[in-house]
C-alpha cells in the first residue's frame, strides 16, 4: 500500500464517528472518479428533501436566494457543516501533495479534488454575497421589522444595523440638516405615488417557480394555482413564499 493510500485510510479511520453516511470528500477524489456532489455527514437542516445532498440544498437556497426580491431564513448550520467539511479536506489534499510519494495519477486526482473544493467555494462566497447585498439594499426595512430579523443571522444583524445608521448620519450631513424638521425624517408614509423613504422588498414580483413536488400556491388575493410536480410556472413572488420556505418550490 502506497504512503497516500495509508495516510488517506488512517484520515477516514479518525474521522468514522463523523463519517457514517458517506466515504469523505477527498477519498472521492482520491480513489474514484469525482461525483458532482459533496456529501457531508450529519447535517441538522429542519426538513431536507428526500436523497438531496448537503450541496444540493445549498445550491438550492443559494439560487432561492438570488432571484426572491425578499432576503430568505439564513443557514447557518449547513453553511458552517460545509465550511467545515472544505477546512477538513483542503487540509487533506495539502497533506497529500506535501507527501514526496505520491504519485503522477494521484496528483492528478488531488487536483480534480481541489477543483470540487473550489467549486464549492463559489457557491459558498456567492450565496453570502447575495445576502449581504439584500441586507444593505434593505438594512432600514430590517432593523424596523422583527420578522425578519428572525430570519438572519446575529452578525448580519449587527451588519444591518450598523449599515443603517452609517446611511442615516450621511443623509443627515448631505441633505436633511438643510431641510424643514417636518421634512427631515426618514420613516414619512409616502403620499400619492411618491415611493417610500425606507425601501422594502417587492414581494409582487413576478418569479419562476419550479414545483419540486405536487403543491398548490395562493396568491395575496385569494386565488389558487395549481403546481404540478416539475411544473415551471411565472407568478407573484408573495405566491410562492412559503412553498420555497418548506422547500417544496424552488427558484429558477
Amino acid at each position: 500500500m502506497s504512503s497516500v493510500a495509508s495516510w488517506e485510510a488512517e484520515y477516514l479511520r479518525s474521522k468514522e464517528s463523523n463519517a457514517t453516511s458517506a466515504p469523505s470528500f477527498s477519498h472521492r477524489g482520491l480513489s474514484a472518479p469525482l461525483e458532482d456532489d459533496l456529501l457531508i455527514p450529519d447535517v441538522q437542516l429542519g426538513e431536507p428533501l428526500p436523497e438531496e445532498t448537503p450541496l444540493e440544498q445549498l445550491t438550492r437556497h443559494w439560487m432561492n436566494e438570488r432571484h426572491a426580491p425578499d432576503i430568505l431564513p439564513a443557514q447557518d448550520v449547513l453553511l458552517g457543516s460545509i465550511l467545515d467539511h472544505i477546512r477538513r479536506q483542503s487540509d487533506t489534499i495539502q497533506l497529500l501533495r506535501g507527501d514526496p510519494s505520491t504519485s503522477e495519477e494521484e496528483h492528478i486526482r488531488i487536483m480534480l479534488a481541489q477543483t470540487e473544493v473550489e467549486r464549492v467555494q463559489f457557491v459558498v462566497r456567492s450565496y453570502v454575497r447575495t445576502r449581504l447585498y439584500k441586507i444593505e439594499k434593505y438594512a432600514r426595512y430590517i432593523i424596523a421589522n422583527e420578522d425578519v430579523q428572525t430570519r438572519i443571522t446575529t452578525a448580519e444583524r449587527d451588519f444591518a444595523s450598523r449599515h443603517a445608521n452609517i446611511m442615516d448620519r450621511h443623509f443627515y450631513s448631505s441633505v436633511l440638516q438643510s431641510l424643514p424638521e417636518s421634512q427631515a425624517g426618514l420613516d414619512d408614509t409616502p403620499h400619492f405615488i411618491m415611493p417610500p423613504m425606507v425601501t422594502e422588498p417587492e414581494t409582487t414580483r413576478a418569479v419562476f417557480a419550479h414545483a419540486l413536488k405536487r403543491t398548490i400556491a395562493r396568491t395575496p388575493e385569494g386565488k389558487t394555482i395549481d403546481l404540478p410536480k416539475g411544473s415551471l410556472t411565472l407568478l407573484s413572488y408573495a405566491a410562492v413564499a412559503d412553498l420555497v420556505a418548506a422547500g417544496e418550490v424552488e427558484l429558477v
